[in-house]
């Protein structure tokens, strides 16, 4: 079979890739599609078409894989927030475990690493924190909908169709967020609609609601209520508070971001506290952490726990030890193992992180954290301390290679690497490998239905 780009073909899934697609391999090529089990026949649409790889689009599924299951939300095929909900969970971890290890054969070269089964999330649904919806005045019409001739294109407010930047799907409800998020969004939905103020336009930059950023706290089971505008109107958004208040007693804070920004990102230019404080307070373990509308916490919270866990584990800390994190935040890796070590240092680049972060630990009466600003490669060498453990916990893009060098000169004893992308943590450990044996790799999942995965190494000096 000679696949050609712009043709459709009836193919084979055989497995799912890493970043979550079908796989197929008519005659040997690979070619990736989305939203494929593996067991599928489909018909697809070849998109891309290169040397040695090919992208399709799925049409339609015309033999479903004995492992496909009914996803419980009605957007899964649809929407880009996990798409996995036709696979049972079981199987997802396992898939998880596979793209880790190929992952480190694969990127790495490394073949003899332990990498131990998934740690799964207690909740598979309603686990999600922080949901972020966008408002559009020209809403993605459903299958279903575009039947119906009453059913117009007008306002809606959810989460974008992949692959778009200006197409929102309106979402009646969110399996992934405790449900009396839904209650707010359609209240806020049902506002939004009656207040004669048109939606923002990623296409025209013209418009008035922007998004609707929600925010859960599990320990408390409180919510701040993030609404982003593009201007200014304290009489209108005053109104909206006033509602949500009174409705839901839960609600602890209310929040009006500002942005004339025109890229399609929720981040402040002005913040306006409407009601209650300008935070909410979670907990992981017994520390509590104030979270503001633009700070960044784990969407999990109870996974999370496990992750630091496990850190901690990894760590073994005596109560002597310097610690080092890279990438510190807001410090919850840091407060976390403040009673197990001596003294722990953070490095984050982000300013707002680190005042968050000193606020925490005085919060939680902690004495031996401290907390540098700027980036990493600029502020280690200024450092005179040398850590015995280094915790490095970087973006999905993974460490920047002069990183990586001043680690390896600065070589502590021991590493716990925490990753969000088991490519570039692929990457990072064959270029620490000079140095380090990978002894332990533990998975997390804290984002079931979706290809995501957390994982924790331990490396030890040789």
């Amino acid at each position: 079979m000679t696949i050609k780009k712009r043709k459709a073909y009836e193919l084979e899934i055989i497995d799912l890739a890493f970043g979550g697609r079908g796989l197929a391999k008519p005659d040997g090529l690979p070619v990736f599609i989305d939203r494929c089990v593996p067991g599928d026949v489909v018909f697809a649409k070849i998109t891309k078409k290169k040397k040695s790889w090919a992208e399709g689009k799925l049409i339609n599924i015309i033999t479903p894989s004995p492992l496909r299951n009914q996803g419980r939300c009605q957007y899964n095929n649809f929407c880009g927030g996990c798409k996995w909900q036709q696979i049972a969970y079981d199987l997802q971890l396992e898939y998880k475990k596979r793209h880790v290890t190929e992952s480190l054969e694969h990127i790495g070269g490394l073949k003899d690493v332990l990498v131990n089964d998934v740690i799964p999330s207690d909740n598979i649904y309603e686990y999600r924190n922080k949901m972020e919806f966008s408002c559009s005045s020209k809403r993605w019409l459903l299958p279903w909908e575009l039947e119906n001739d009453e059913i117009k294109k007008d306002f809606g407010i959810g989460l974008h169709v992949p692959g778009t930047f200006d197409k929102v799907i309106d979402i009646q409800h969110c399996d992934i967020m405790p449900d009396l998020g839904n209650k707010i969004l359609d209240d806020v939905r049902n506002f939004i609609k009656t207040s004669d103020l048109p939606a923002y336009d990623l296409r025209s930059h013209e418009g008035f609601w922007r998004f609707l950023m929600l925010r859960h706290s599990v320990a408390f089971d409180t919510w701040m209520v993030n609404i982003v505008t593009k201007e200014k109107n304290r009489e209108i958004l005053g109104n909206l508070a006033t509602v949500l208040s009174q409705k839901y007693p839960q609600v602890q804070s209310i929040v009006n971001n500002i942005t004339d920004s025109k890229s399609g990102v929720a981040t402040d230019k002005e913040e306006i506290s409407l009601y209650g404080e300008d935070y909410i307070k979670e907990k992981l373990g017994n520390f509590e952490f104030k979270i503001s509308a633009n700070s960044f916490f784990q969407t999990n919270t109870r996974a999370c726990e496990k992750l630091y866990s496990k850190v901690s584990e990894y760590a073994a800390l005596t109560g002597d030890e310097i610690v080092m994190d890279l990438y510190s935040g807001t410090g919850t890796i840091p407060i976390w193992l403040s009673g197990q070590a001596k003294m722990v240092y953070g490095i984050e680049i982000v300013k707002s992180a680190v005042i968050d972060a000193k606020q925490n630990a005085q919060l939680n009466g902690i004495e031996n954290c401290e907390f540098l600003e700027g980036d990493i490669k600029d502020v280690l060498p200024q450092l005179k301390q040398n850590p015995d453990v280094m915790i490095i916990d970087p973006p999905r893009m993974g460490m920047h290679k002069d990183v990586v060098q001043q680690v390896l000169s600065i070589s502590p004893e021991k590493i716990v690497y925490v990753s969000c992308n088991p490519a570039t943590l692929a990457r990072d450990l064959e270029l620490l490998g000079s140095k380090y044996e990978v002894r332990h790799i533990q998975p997390i999942d804290m984002f079931p239905h979706t290809y995501h995965i957390e994982s924790v190494a331990l490396l030890l000096r040789k």
